[in-house]
């Protein structure tokens, strides 16, 4: 079998300059041997036997913690805290953060990250030694040989699902967890994981004071430091309720920043402008364009440090750049109301696949599965096909049925890929990936098992690198208030009836603010930065030279089937430029990246 192109040409490292913060190395047979080099905003302490590099913005819920990092800083503090309670220490810490914490008397060192894994760390194991970094592509002395797997999970998710990275032997440590490194062994330890118990009473106004109260603080958190602060405003109801707390807080309005899109569906900057009037924002808008998106493309692709697929990155590096050109070096974003609080439409669709095993067996297995899915003909009457429709997906168990409009699986995977690849790789991986994830949030319903499948899937994997990914490029840090440790535990305390009333989306959230959000945020649906790419692939020339012009080129690393790319750019995306745009982008900003770093 012939090694598909994109593995002939492995990245040697070391290439150009570093764009991460820490990186260093650790030899289990020299006690203190820890190596670390660090960048701007990397806060260290050291004490007897123990040294401590850190990074982001951390609160500590112990008030002698809280004590030490108020005086002496947060590094100190965490210090303390790995000697008091070793890998469990990040269960006193909150906020965003990645920590390495070296001690020499017990030969060991700690990896840990929050509860999102806002703030990455990646690893490799090289025989005694552990490598790490804040980026895969800048683990020390790792081998960076592109995976096989991780490039169809990339195509299957359009990101990479950790613990997996694009490197075979890089390794990303999972969210809400503490990786220890002894005697050249590596053990996982979780510190988090979702806890869904119950309120004991469901008192909507008390309950309400207290969303209010944490929102309020959440916020305040995020504005600490003196940067010059900005909001992302995409008149949804997360965005718009960050930036009105932020003006409240501060007693003035707060300055935020909307993208447009001059194409026929996809502009909501209305809705943007309708929460700017009633919070009285600076508000400052910024239409994409289809040659920004020419000139950013290959940019955007080569930043990140492994292929990355969400297509809303350009808007949200471009809202960044914009911001920061103004002179703001902080940004408020609104990510994880949706993950939270119960407001993707995904959540009602599959409650109501859910009221499909409430039937009585006899009727599922004895009348209507019959009758629907095995009589000649169903298929040509519209009620009984849709009829149909519903019942295939019931039957499929969770969460396998959340993947039943995957487009490459619909597209289907021998008319994609090329022999030799996929017999180089596991087709069911991201499912059995998924499968797993799904068994460890335990037996707490269908909704919160959902939301915490999101708070992998969406939250770590997807949403919060492109945010980050796209900040760290324009120049500014970001918050997220929405995802607050404290609002967190009180979400997954919540009655679900209060996150999905019937079929109504986050229902306590919206019930919540609706005298502080304006009623026509209230009301609309989620929208946010969609981008019509393919849309403006088939009116632009310039995108389009681009795009088809990566598509070329990937048909010749021996991943996706030359037939397919004809296929694709001839006949699918001209018919359906909307929906298989999304194939486009994602191969196109593979091939740029691979580009980048391989080639």
């Amino acid at each position: 079998m012939n090694a598909p192109t994109f593995l002939r040409k492995p990245s040697g490292g070391g290439q150009g300059p570093r764009r991460g913060l820490l990186y260093g190395s650790y030899d289990s047979r020299m006690p203190g041997s820890l190596e670390v080099a660090a960048g701007p905003g990397v806060d260290y302490a050291e004490g007897p036997g123990w040294k401590i590099h850190a990074i982001g913005r951390t609160w500590f819920r112990t008030s002698e913690l809280a004590e030490i990092a108020h005086r002496d800083g947060p590094a100190a503090a965490w210090l303390a805290a790995f000697r008091r309670h070793g890998a469990q220490a990040p269960r006193h810490a909150a906020g965003e953060f990645a920590v390495v914490a070296a001690d020499r008397d017990a030969n060991c060192v700690y990896l840990a990250v929050d509860r999102f894994s806002t703030r990455t760390l990646c690893y490799a194991q090289d025989n005694t030694a552990l490598h790490f970094s804040d980026r895969a592509d800048e683990v020390p002395n790792a081998r960076r040989e592109i995976s096989s797997q991780s490039i169809f999970d990339y195509l299957y998710s359009h990101a990479i699902p950790g613990p997996q990275t694009i490197f075979a032997h890089v390794s990303r440590l999972a969210q809400g967890s503490t990786l220890i490194f002894r005697q050249g062994k590596v053990a996982i330890e979780p510190y988090w994981t979702p806890d869904f118990r119950l309120a004991e009473k469901a008192d909507f106004n008390t309950l309400r004071e207290q969303f209010l109260a944490l929102v309020r603080k959440a916020v305040a958190r995020q504005a600490e430091g003196g940067e010059k602060l900005a909001c992302f405003l995409s008149g949804g109801t997360d965005s718009s309720t960050v930036s009105g707390m932020l003006g409240k807080l501060r007693g003035e309005p707060a300055d935020t920043y909307s993208i447009g899109f001059d194409a026929a569906g996809y502009d909501e900057m209305e809705y943007a402008r309708i929460a700017a009037r009633h919070f009285g924002t600076h508000h400052h808008e910024y239409y994409v364009t289809p040659d920004d998106l020419v000139a950013g493309i290959p940019h955007v692709a080569a930043s990140y440090d492994q292929p990355f697929g969400n297509s809303s990155v350009l808007p949200s590096y471009y809202c960044c750049r914009k911001a920061r050109e103004d002179g703001f070096s902080r940004m408020l974003a609104g990510d994880g109301g949706d993950e939270l609080f119960g407001g993707n439409s995904r959540y009602a669709m599959q409650r109501l696949l859910g009221l499909y095993d409430i039937l009585p067996g006899a009727m599922r297995a004895g009348i209507m599965e019959p009758l629907l899915l095995k009589t000649p003909g169903v298929g040509k009457l519209p009620l009984l096909r849709k009829a149909a429709g519903y019942v295939r997906l019931a039957r499929m168990p969770m969460p396998d049925r959340l993947q039943s409009h995957n487009l490459l699986q619909r597209l289907g995977y021998t008319d994609v890929l090329e022999g030799d690849f996929l017999a180089s790789i596991n087709v069911a991986g991201p499912l059995e990936h998924q499968r797993a994830t799904w068994a460890r949030a335990g037996n707490c319903g269908l909704i919160n098992g959902m939301l915490a499948y999101d708070w992998k899937y969406t939250l770590a994997d997807s949403d919060l690198p492109k945010v980050m990914g796209a900040s760290q490029l324009a120049g500014v840090s970001i918050g997220f208030p929405l995802l607050d440790d404290d609002l967190l535990d009180f979400s997954a305390q919540l009655p679900i009836s209060y996150k999905l009333k019937g079929f109504k989306l986050r229902w306590f959230f919206k019930e919540a603010l609706r005298d502080f959000l304006p009623p026509e945020i209230i009301v609309k649906k989620k929208h946010g930065f969609g981008l019509p790419f393919g849309v403006w692939v088939m009116r632009h020339a310039p995108l389009k030279d681009l795009a088809f012009d990566a598509l070329q080129n990937m048909a010749g690393r021996g991943i996706v089937r030359p037939a397919f790319i004809s296929d694709l750019t001839r006949k699918y995306l001209p018919e359906h430029p909307g929906y298989y745009g999304e194939m486009v982008w994602i191969l196109m900003m593979l091939e740029h990246w691979l580009r980048a770093h391989t080639d």
